[in-house]
Order: structure tokens, then sequence, then C-alpha cells
């Protein structure tokens, strides 16, 4: 395998690890590195590989909250353990409307949206609903500053604002911290929330993938298979990190004029293209 494919192969991780989780959109920014800079693969392969690299981003997540989600940890505490099996439901019922509707919708998604114009116009309308939210709500005092405070119905919302993320270029994150923020969540449990349903969903996304494509990969395919999901990981583990610590003295607005001015520039260069 030549030098330059791999060199693709770590950008294409360091921007999945970035933008897994700022809510600019993971997908739509591979599929428009991949307009400029091709990997020299098969079709079928990369669009199998931008959903599965995303594992990678997702066990960033296992890694730095695995105490937290850990339900067996024998330091915790009955009550702990409670909580801990609390948040898998939450998760859980989140998770059951993006299942239900990517399942049934997958084909016809990948058919009609993925497109620079669905994607230009996804970054350009969230950034907008970032800039305006976060203006409506900054005198505002969300409610839910706890997870034990989040109840099953306000999860519920929260995972029917994730099926939003199945057009690209909206991101999931995006979609969901949104909707969090929406429901009445402080920015970090927003944040936290839409971290731990990426497990459930990226498994479920990536197990789909593969096996639409098959698993007779070549040599090639799992290097960079293998590469692209190291590097979003390392990466990721970075990107949460500062994420939340943005997050506690900072909006998310910032992103939403990020996304509209990526937004504006796509396409401008399609159509003068």
């Amino acid at each position: 395998m030549e030098i330059i494919e791999i060199m693709k192969t770590i950008i294409l991780g360091i921007i999945e690890g970035i933008t897994e989780w700022l809510p600019i959109s993971s997908t739509g920014h591979m599929l428009l590195f991949d307009e400029f800079v091709h990997l020299n693969l098969s079709d079928s392969f990369k669009e199998m590989f931008f959903v599965v690299i995303q594992l990678g981003a997702i066990l960033a997540v296992v890694v730095l909250y695995f105490n937290k989600l850990n339900p067996f940890s024998n330091k915790k505490t009955e009550i702990q353990k409670k909580e801990t099996y609390s948040i898998w439901f939450k998760v859980i019922i989140a998770s059951i409307p993006l299942a239900i509707i990517g399942i049934l919708f997958e084909d016809i998604i990948d058919k009609f949206f993925y497109n620079y114009q669905t994607i230009s116009i996804a970054l350009i309308f969230y950034g907008i609903l970032f800039i305006v939210i976060e203006n409506r709500n900054k005198k505002s005092v969300q409610k839910i500053d706890r997870f034990e405070k989040l109840d099953f119905i306000t999860t519920l919302k929260i995972g029917l604002f994730q099926v939003l993320s199945l057009i690209p270029g909206t991101s999931r994150s995006g979609a969901t911290i949104l909707g969090g923020i929406l429901v009445g969540t402080s920015r970090e449990i927003a944040a936290e929330f839409t971290f731990f349903l990426g497990i459930p969903a990226m498994f479920g996304a990536s197990l789909i993938k593969i096996l639409k494509f098959g698993f007779q990969f070549s040599t090639s395919e799992l290097l960079v298979l293998g590469i692209g999901m190291f590097t979003a990981f390392f990466v990721s583990l970075i990107v949460i990190k500062f994420l939340m610590k943005y997050i506690k003295k900072n909006d998310f607005k910032i992103f939403g004029y990020y996304r509209i001015i990526l937004g504006i520039a796509v396409l401008l260069y399609f159509f003068l293209k």
C-alpha cells in the first residue's frame, strides 16, 4: 500500500476524531474530503469505511467514561450501580427511534441524500439553529443538570432528535445536543448524553454496513480501516476532553457560524465547478 494512501487515511481519522464530537458533521466532512482527495479504493468500501471508522471515536468514549458507564464496578455502591443502569436504560430508549428509522430507510437515505446539496443545506440550516437557540437560551436556566433529573420522556424526545442525524451534514452530536438544550438539559448533560448515545448508534450502524459490504477484506482495506479507527480513537480522546472544558464557559454559537460558512463555501465550490 502506498504511503500517500496511508496519509489520506490518517487525515480522515483526524477529521473523524474532531468532527464526530464537535457538532459540525463527521460524515459530511469526510465525504467532502473525499471529493478533493480520493481514497483509491472501491466505492462500496468507502461507503462502509466512512461509517465504521466512527467505531474508533466511540471507543474513546468507552475509555474516558468507563467508570461512569460500568454498572459492575466493585467500587460503586448499590445506589451508584442503579444510577448507572438507569443511564443505560435511557440510552437504549433514546436509541430506539434511530434504530427503527435507520433500518427501514437506510437504502433510500444513501441513494438520495449523500450529495453535496444535502450536506450544504444541512450545515447551514443547523448552523442557524444553533445560533438562534443559544441566543434564546442565553438567560434561561436549564433544569436538567444531572442524569438523575433526565426522565424517560425527555430521553425519548432527545432520541427523536437523533433521527435527524441520518441526513448527511446534520451531525449526530449536533442534532442530539440541540435536542437536549431544547428540552431543558444543560450543555454538559446534552454533550455527555450525546457521547453515550453514540455507543449503540455507531456499533449498530457499523454492523449493518459491514454485513452489507461483506467480510472479504483485502489487506489494503484492513490496513486502511485499522489506521483510520486508531487515529480517530486517539484524536477523539483529546477532542472530548476539550469540548467538555469548552462548554463549561462557552456556548455552541461558534460551531453554528462555522457550519454556515462551510455550507456556503461548499455550495459556491460546486456551483462554480
